[in-house]
């Protein structure tokens, strides 16, 4: 798999779980999203796509940042709500397996926003497994922990607000839906992604 395509499935795996029925619009002048009582900035958005695709060394479009940055936001707010905690340790060792290649993993280290970004979606990851009842990315049932967790965020973000804005497209059946790029094609194919995740969480315990 390609780096790539590996953040993305991470994330895209704990993306599935944002809520139903969330608001399209009414974020601030400003905004691209707003989660809960977290907004997220246009310019976060650029930052991050810039930085991401740098240390990639391929396009990372602003529709799927904004898609991880709101992902994150939710599991966030959720594991506070639930008392669900990650460490510094556990981020690490999750964002190994995310990038899961040494120089990409340097690169994005190197680059304040993108490991911020980095840390992020691995905090992501493992505050969904343990979510499920697992122990974290190499727990011998992570597959199972992660499907159960993603559940959970979906019972518990039921009250979450989440305004997307008009320009990064609608907020349709719990994901951002831009009607106006395919680039999310590849992205948005979820339970693709949520498998994809899994089977690497697994294979890095070895």
């Amino acid at each position: 798999m390609s780096r790539g395509r590996r953040l993305r499935a991470i994330g895209a795996a704990v993306a599935s779980v944002l809520l139903v029925g969330g608001c399209a619009a009414g974020t601030h002048p400003g905004a691209a999203a707003v989660v809960g009582d977290s907004e997220i900035t246009v310019g976060d958005v650029d930052e991050t796509s810039r930085a991401v695709s740098s240390a990639l060394g391929q396009q990372f479009s602003t529709a799927v940042a904004l898609s991880e940055l709101v992902n994150n936001a939710l599991v966030s707010q959720v594991s506070e709500q639930r008392s669900i905690s990650v460490s510094d340790a556990e981020t690490a060792e999750a964002a190994k397996l995310v990038v899961n290649d040494p120089t990409a993993f340097a690169k994005f280290e190197a680059d304040p926003v993108a490991r911020e970004f980095l840390h992020e979606v691995a905090a992501s990851a493992v505050a969904t497994i343990k979510l499920g009842g697992g122990s974290g990315v190499k727990d011998p049932n992570v597959q199972q922990a992660q499907q159960a967790g993603i559940q959970q965020v979906k019972e518990a973000s039921k009250d979450v607000k989440v305004e997307i804005s008009p320009r990064f497209g609608q907020w349709t059946d719990g994901a951002i839906d831009n009607k106006v790029s395919g680039s999310l094609s590849e992205e948005s194919a979820q339970a693709k992604a949520k498998r994809e995740a899994a089977e690497n969480a697994q294979q890095g315990q070895g």
